[in-house]
């Protein structure tokens, strides 16, 4: 399927869920490009838009190679353990850089 653009992406995935439309749907949304394709999901099935800001946890002597994800306060983690094993990365690391990143989701989210 081709897009002109990411709202005609939105308009089209909506077209795709409109079986999900109820009071109880909310379409979550990634910045910053996603946003612009959940408004228009949101919009079609008159739901709530909310927003979820990820961010990436870095290997540690790689820090643009992905192990994992974690969103909100830290709650929402999500690892390769295979990578994590694989390059030896301590639990320690990780709690670390989960705590640096949900610092810099709480400043994104003030903005």
């Amino acid at each position: 399927m081709i897009f002109t653009d990411r709202a005609d992406a939105g308009i089209k995935l909506a077209d795709k869920l409109k079986e999900y439309k109820s009071p109880n749907t909310i379409v979550l949304a990634i910045p910053r490009g996603g946003v612009v394709v959940g408004f228009e999901v949101a919009r079609a099935l008159d739901a709530p838009l909310d927003l979820v800001i990820p961010r990436k946890i870095g290997a540690p002597a790689e820090p643009e190679l992905a192990i994992g994800a974690v969103a909100g306060s830290g709650e929402v983690r999500v690892l390769d353990s295979n990578l994590v094993r694989y390059l030896g990365v301590s639990q320690s690391y990780i709690d670390e850089e989960v705590e640096r990143q949900v610092k810099e989701i709480e400043r994104r989210s003030r903005l």
